[in-house]
């Protein structure tokens, strides 16, 4: 398999069962040969299918021949455009290796190219590659790469999503029942209600607190989710503590209904857990994903001010900037911007305590129809010295060039809504000891990435 993707579940993203596809090689047609069945369905099944098909959130199926014909220029448009698979990583500066690279080759583009302006012939169909092993909707996605079900499932309490309305958040509390022990987390699944929960669920978080966490809110964040990344499973040696006692789940779900047609009544969302073996203890403690905000700072002992500087003029462009200072070393696995229909790039920069700067990774034509998340391969990740500043660079676009911009004409000011604006950026963090920093920091001198870098 190619490009086997983690985090990206069915429904809610790219290609998330990739790894348990089985296709025939594929290789660069010229016009005069290329056909579906041949050069054109293994790209399809491979990087498509997961949600161009029945019961999935895109808007029409790519499974069959008859299918993949009847939106023949349209694909050809937005694969030549690099709009589809989405994935927007800018290919020119920062760590240029990730595990979850959805995006089509040279070759992979020329072919559905040729394959369009051929007239999109079908070919023989005993060409045609295995059909994908695609989920169930509604299953668990992790489940399938883990080997079993989830050893913990956690309900949200429903919410009527009305059509055709504005964005709206659920923020209900659900308590947390006691694991009797200490465990360690190896993987999540957000899992929004199938099919209709698909539609109306664009991104949401669930966070474990305990009655010593300050407002039983804040804790652990056990699961996140956005188009573009359902789930995640920690590499082998990882894991996240939870608790032994009882607790709070909080819940925060952001729902957008603006085109849908009809009510989701009674949606309930699932998070499911997945731990390592009791008695387990993994070698490194992550954190998983950390917000770090852009548009301000809060924290639990100073109140939220947030915003000052987001005022975003019509018919203009803002720069914002956002910096926070490591207090011990750290390893980033992936990082993940949000912003909104304004964002248009997204950077992670990193200052080192000597002075040097590195530029980790950029987001060049950020979407917030989707949020992805870019995961580097395991040589690249990040591995930053206490001290090291990150430095987050956000622009947003309020001119009528910007296709998601509802109103260039308007003042953009900071606000929760879809048509207003913030800026953080997800970060997958582990944060080390000095001794487990030497460590990896030794193991990886001899490494090509690491030489490269």
């Amino acid at each position: 398999m190619k490009r086997a993707i983690r985090g990206v579940r069915a429904g809610g993203g790219l290609a998330a069962m990739a790894a348990a596809f089985v296709l025939l090689p594929n290789q660069p047609a010229s016009a005069q040969e290329v056909t579906f069945a041949r050069d054109v369905a293994p790209i399809l099944y491979e990087n498509c299918v997961t949600c161009h098909r029945e019961g999935s959130f895109a808007p029409m199926s790519l499974l069959t021949y008859e299918d993949a014909r009847r939106y023949a220029r349209a694909i050809g448009y937005r694969v030549a455009n690099r709009q589809m698979p989405p994935y927007h990583v800018e290919r020119t500066v920062g760590i240029q290796s990730f595990a979850n690279d959805v995006s089509l080759s040279e070759d992979e583009i020329a072919t559905i190219v040729r394959w369009v302006d051929a007239g999109a012939p079908r070919g023989d169909d005993r060409d045609l590659p295995p059909p994908p092993v695609l989920p169930e909707g509604g299953a668990w996605q992790a489940a399938v790469l883990i080997g079993r079900p989830p050893d913990v499932v956690i309900h949200s309490t429903p919410y009527t999503v009305p059509a055709r309305g504005q964005d709206q958040w659920w923020n209900p509390l659900v308590k947390w029942e006691p694991l009797g022990e200490e465990r360690w987390m190896m993987a999540y699944e957000f899992k929004p209600a199938y099919p209709n929960g698909l539609k109306v669920a664009h991104h949401g978080h669930a966070s474990l607190s305990f009655p010593s966490d300050q407002g039983m809110r804040g804790g652990v964040g056990i699961a996140h989710y956005g188009v573009g990344k359902g789930y995640e499973i920690f590499p082998d040696g990882v894991g996240m503590r939870v608790p032994a006692g009882e607790g709070v789940v909080d819940w925060n779900i952001h729902y957008s209904s603006l085109h849908v047609e009809d009510d989701v009544p009674n949606d309930v969302v699932d998070v499911g857990i997945w731990f390592l073996p009791r008695g387990e203890t993994p070698e490194l403690a992550t954190e998983g994903e950390v917000l770090f905000r852009v548009d301000g700072y809060n924290s639990y002992d100073r109140p939220m001010n947030r915003a000052n500087d987001l005022l975003i003029p019509p018919n203009g462009y803002q720069v914002i900037q956002g910096v926070h200072v490591l207090d011990q070393p750290t390893l980033i696995s992936s990082f993940r911007p949000h912003m909104h229909t304004r964002g248009k790039e997204m950077s992670m920069e990193a200052i080192y305590p000597d002075g040097r700067r590195e530029m980790l990774g950029k987001v060049e034509d950020y979407k917030h129809i989707w949020q992805l998340g870019y995961e580097f391969t395991e040589d690249a990740k990040p591995l930053l010295p206490r001290g090291t500043v990150l430095l987050f660079s956000a622009v947003f676009d309020n001119t009528a060039d910007n296709p998601l911009n509802p109103d260039p004409n308007q003042w953009v000011v900071f606000g929760r809504r879809g048509p207003d604006e913030m800026v953080h950026m997800w970060v997958n963090i582990t944060n080390l000891t000095d001794e487990q920093f030497a460590e990896i920091e030794a193991r990886r001198e001899s490494t090509p990435i690491a030489q490269a870098r």
